[in-house]
């Protein structure tokens, strides 16, 4: 049987020295086509990208969300943030995450998957689960990005929760929306890294 590894508590993570994130002069804000497309020729050269998505929040019992409102990929060194109210930009977002043959890793996906589906009517390909690969590590299931970072790099990431419940659909975007957004995909490919689970 898999021995079950323990996971640091809150509490252990606190204590821990801050992840270093990527700041705005390695974020990418994409919101037209062309500039997706110029994405897509960066993009499309890489083995894998961190991947997350975010939409506003929904506040009303059984409010269907009309997101993902933002798609975040990254790379080791940079990161890109598509806004998808454009049409030229959300169909360029929904071709990079059908492409085949690179790994698109990111945590808690499920719901994504979803949205991403019945927004730009595309199937996310090679898409990795992280949960998943630390689950078959023998860790808990929801580990989580800030599970993960505390246990292979030692370091606390820091989620701002206002800017997690913030909204997404807002055309103009907030600096500290940006980074949040751009480090939540940051960290996955991160992970993904050190997990050697990609030739990333």
């Amino acid at each position: 049987m898999q021995p079950r590894h323990a996971t640091p508590s809150k509490d252990d993570i606190a204590l821990l020295p801050v992840f270093p994130r990527l700041g705005l002069d390695r974020i990418t804000l994409v919101t037209t086509g062309q500039q997706a497309q110029d994405a897509l020729a960066v993009l499309t050269r890489l083995p894998a990208w961190g991947f997350d998505t975010e939409s506003k929040p929904t506040f009303v019992k059984d409010q269907v969300s009309e997101g993902p409102h933002i798609l975040q990929l990254s790379s080791a060194e940079h990161a890109w943030v598509f806004q998808l109210h454009e049409p030229g930009c959300s169909a360029i977002a929904g071709q990079l995450l059908a492409w085949p043959g690179i790994t698109k890793a990111g945590f808690g996906l499920g719901d994504d998957r979803k949205r991403i589906i019945a927004k730009l009517g595309v199937e996310p390909a090679n898409v990795l689960e992280l949960n998943t690969v630390f689950l078959q590590r023998g860790y808990r299931k929801d580990m989580g990005v800030k599970g993960a970072v505390a246990v292979l790099f030692n370091q606390r990431f820091i989620k701002s929760k206002k800017a997690a419940t913030s909204n997404w659909a807002n055309p103009r975007l907030s600096e500290a929306q940006l980074v949040y957004a751009a480090n939540d995909a940051y960290a996955a490919f991160k992970v993904l890294q050190a997990l050697g689970a990609s030739d990333a």
